[in-house]
C-alpha cells in the first residue's frame, strides 16, 4: 500500500498551530511489502520502542489532570508541546491530520497524530533516549504505517457495509508483549516474531469489534539500502463472527489467515 503514499495528503486539515511545511512520506513504499514475512526478514530500521508511546501506565496509575495523563477512553497520552529539559534542538508542533474517522468524541471527528515534539515527550516520558534529528523521519514513518493499517482494516470491513457508512476507529492499544497465537505458531516454523501488537477497536454502525495488527519489519531492498519497508498482518480478533471472517477470507485469497 501503481505504488503511492497511503496516507492521502489532499485530506490534511491545517492543525492547530500553523506552519509553512509540507506533509511528505519518507517511506519508500516499493519496499512496503504486503505479502507474508518470512525468516529473512531484515532487522527493523526503526526503534520499535518509537511506536510503544501508546502503551497505558500500569494499572495503578491513575488519570489526572498532568499534561501526560493517560486518556482511559482511548489509550492516548495527554502529551505538551513544550520542549522537553534538557532538549538540543527544537521540533515541529505540526500534528498530522490522518484519513481514519474517530469515534466517540465529538470534537475531533478525525484522528490527529503526535506531533514532533510530542512524539519526543512521549518517548522521554518513558524514559527512553530519543535522538531530536531521528523525529522529521520516526515520526512520519509511524503515521504511513498506521495508515497502512486502517486500509487493511476497510478491506475486512467491506464484508460488513452498513447504514452508517464508513467505520470509525474507537481506540488503539499496544500489547508489544502479548504475542498472539498465530505469530508464536509462524515462529515455531522459523519466522520471526513481530516487533509490535496493536488491537484497534471499530466502531461499525455501534457494534465494537476488534482488530488484531503485528508488525513485521518487511525485506530489505537491495536496489534502496536505507529504505524502510514493514509488513502487517491484519486480521479480526478471534470471536465466532472474526473466525468466520477468516475463513471466508482465506478462501478468497488463498492462504492461512
Amino acid at each position: 500500500m501503481a505504488d503511492q503514499c497511503p496516507v492521502d495528503h489532499t485530506k490534511f486539515q491545517k492543525p492547530a498551530e500553523p506552519t509553512n511545511q509540507e506533509a511528505k512520506c519518507p517511506v519508500d513504499h516499493k519496499t512496503m511489502s504486503s505479502s507474508s514475512a518470512t525468516s529473512e526478514e531484515a532487522k527493523c530500521p526503526v526503534d520499535p520502542s518509537a511506536y510503544q508511546h501508546f502503551l497505558p501506565p500500569s494499572a495503578k496509575a491513575a488519570e489526572g489532570c498532568e499534561s501526560d495523563a493517560i486518556n482511559a477512553s482511548n489509550y492516548m497520552p495527554n502529551l505538551s508541546q513544550q520542549p522537553s529539559p534538557g532538549q538540543k534542538m527544537k521540533l515541529s508542533v505540526e500534528r498530522e491530520t490522518s484519513t481514519i474517522p474517530r469515534s466517540g468524541d465529538p470534537n475531533e471527528k478525525i484522528w490527529v497524530y503526535p506531533s514532533e515534539q510530542m512524539f519526543f515527550n512521549a518517548m522521554r516520558r518513558k524514559n527512553w533516549d530519543p535522538k531530536e534529528k531521528d523525529m522529521e523521519v520516526v515520526v512520519p514513518i509511524h503515521n504511513a504505517v498506521n495508515e497502512q493499517a486502517w486500509q487493511k482494516i476497510l478491506e475486512w470491513e467491506k464484508r460488513h457495509e452498513t447504514n452508517c457508512g464508513q467505520p470509525k476507529l474507537v481506540k488503539f492499544q499496544g500489547k508489544p508483549k502479548d504475542i498472539t497465537p498465530k505469530a508464536r505458531i509462524r515462529s515455531w516454523f522459523g519466522y520471526k516474531l513481530p516487533f509490535d501488537r496493536h488491537d484497534w477497536v471499530v466502531d461499525r454502525c455501534g457494534e465494537k469489534v476488534t482488530y488484531v495488527i503485528d508488525f513485521y519489519s518487511g525485506k530489505a531492498n537491495p536496489n534502496a539500502p536505507g529504505s524502510v519497508s514493514f509488513f502487517l498482518d491484519v486480521r479480526p480478533a478471534l470471536s465466532p463472527a472474526g473466525v468466520w471472517d477468516r475463513i471466508k477470507m482465506s478462501f478468497e485469497k488463498g492462504q492461512w489467515l
